[in-house]
């Protein structure tokens, strides 16, 4: 028999997702048959897999000894990682990166041993603000994603009620991302709302913009705002309505104003011309934007954060 006892990262979610995340080892199957025998037990009652968890609940676990974690300190994967970032902000919940174009946000499969979230863990584990040794199974996360070879705003959570509130208020469209960019040409409008259909082709990682509706296709909405116009290229402020794979890359070449620096979806040739092999997009502003309850964050409510350190901004002059 073990006993775990349930920590304020913990709480306010459900009991099949806590062993899930708690037992990376253990098959979704058994956490079930688990649950359903009677082997996990909140409060020393029997639970189902849907009750919500508590700060302070009692777990009891009888289970197999091999399913509970015995990591050591040398072996945390994220004290591979460099420490270096560049923070715009933070405060005891919540953290904002200035991702630089070049770094991934989370593993992937040329991963080696360095993402944004593990650099953001490192730096938090030696500031003494996370310690898995006292998580069950929370550990600091990022909120958004930002492709790797574009730069921007990252936000970060420190604890699991910001996560939550971040989470939702991203998919209830609270949080405004502005991007800046660089295009091969200028739009016939200085200010417009961008509205078509996007479809992803999962095999190439490639999207298609459509006027029309389609089965399988999205709507996005993209409104931007000419800023500066010089030698051919124009400078943009772009806000997504819609978050969709490469969006702005996709919609802004649709137009006939491909990203200057975006080989898959721009001009192949102009960019050897300027030597570039990243797009020029920048997520350069984050504003908070609450219509619902917000909680903990209720203080970022109608605050924006940005980031002057734009690296393509010399192209204009």
């Amino acid at each position: 028999m073990r006993e775990l006892v349930v920590k304020k990262n913990d709480a306010n979610q459900r009991l099949d997702k806590f062993l899930l995340k708690k037992f990376k080892t253990m098959p979704k199957k058994m956490a079930y048959m688990y649950i359903r025998k009677k082997c996990v037990k909140v409060n020393g009652k029997k639970a189902t897999p849907e009750v919500m968890l508590k700060e302070n609940d009692l777990l009891t676990f009888y289970i197999k000894d091999e399913f509970f974690d015995n990591i050591q300190e040398e072996n945390y994967e994220f004290l591979k990682a460099p420490k270096n970032l560049k923070i715009i902000y933070e405060d005891e919940n919540i953290i904002l990166l200035d991702k630089k174009p070049g770094v991934i946000v989370h593993q992937d499969k040329s991963y080696h041993f360095d993402c944004l979230l593990l650099r953001l863990q490192h730096y938090l584990y030696d500031n003494g603000e996370y310690n898995p040794k006292e998580e069950n199974c929370f550990a600091p996360a990022l909120v958004n994603r930002i492709d790797r070879n574009t730069g921007g705003i990252v936000i970060g959570a420190k604890n699991a009620e910001s996560l939550r509130i971040l989470n939702q208020k991203m998919k209830d469209r609270e949080l405004h991302k502005f991007y800046l960019c660089l295009l091969i040409n200028k739009p016939k409008k200085d200010n417009a709302i961008l509205s078509d259909y996007l479809i992803k082709n999962e095999k190439t990682n490639k999207v298609t913009v459509l006027r029309n509706e389609k089965q399988g296709a999205k709507k996005i909405l993209t409104k931007y705002s000419v800023l500066e116009t010089n030698n051919n290229l124009t400078l943009c402020e772009v806000e997504l309505l819609t978050g969709r794979t490469h969006q702005i890359r996709a919609h802004m070449s649709s137009i006939g104003c491909p990203i200057l620096g975006d080989n898959k979806y721009g001009n192949k040739k102009l960019n050897q011309k300027y030597s570039l092999s990243k797009q020029c997009l920048y997520s350069y502003k984050l504003a908070f934007d609450f219509t619902t309850d917000s909680g903990i964050l209720s203080y970022l409510d109608k605050k924006d954060f940005s980031t002057n350190d734009i690296w393509f901004m010399d192209y204009l002059k």
